[in-house]
């Protein structure tokens, strides 16, 4: 596993040991970068640099990590499991990127109230649980979700979502056993 493009390009990343953590691919974070910067959420006027950026679930902190490697002023990671707090604090030391980010031992569905609301959101949940609609409605009631943010949601390819209230869906694309659905706030 490594950054994929950006300051950081080919820089390798830790992961905790054991089947808990599931990494999105390095093939399925490059075709999601591209599709936010050249899809429709580039075509919406996203823009990644100088963005702020939650990601929740962060196992590895590879995806917050490629934001800030591509010009993302800061990410916050939500991770509440201490082998993945481990990986990500190993990862963020190894970029050099301590300044650029702020690390919240927790659970996405129990989320603080955000101090920024984020242009980028990032969820990668455990597979075949469902979260996706859950955690998307605690950060929008918590502020973590600003107006026109762009939201990634990873999660098992034959599960159903149910797209939140607020949301409309950008893109919907499956690489091998994940499905990554891309979503805007709309409200």
């Amino acid at each position: 596993m490594r950054i994929i493009a950006g300051k950081w390009r080919g820089k390798k990343l830790v992961a905790p040991d054991g089947l808990d953590v599931r990494p999105t691919s390095d093939r399925a974070r490059g075709a999601l970068y591209n599709v936010l910067l050249h899809g429709k959420p580039a075509a919406r006027g996203f823009q990644l640099r100088g963005a702020r950026v939650l990601d929740g679930f962060a196992g590895t902190g590879a995806l917050g990590l490629e934001a800030l490697s591509r010009g993302a002023a800061h990410v916050t990671f939500m991770e509440n499991a201490s082998a993945s707090l481990g990986a990500i604090k190993a990862n963020v030391s190894a970029c050099n990127a301590d300044t650029s980010v702020h690390l919240l031992k927790t659970d996405v569905l129990t989320a603080p109230k955000a101090a920024t609301p984020c242009d980028l959101i990032h969820l990668d949940p455990p597979y075949g649980k469902g979260l996706v609609g859950a955690a998307l409605d605690r950060l929008v009631t918590k502020g973590w979700v600003a107006d026109g943010a762009i939201c990634c949601a990873e999660f098992g390819k034959d599960e159903a979502l149910e797209v939140p209230e607020g949301f409309e869906p950008l893109d919907d694309r499956r690489y091998g056993a994940a499905r990554i659905v891309i979503l805007t706030k709309t409200d």
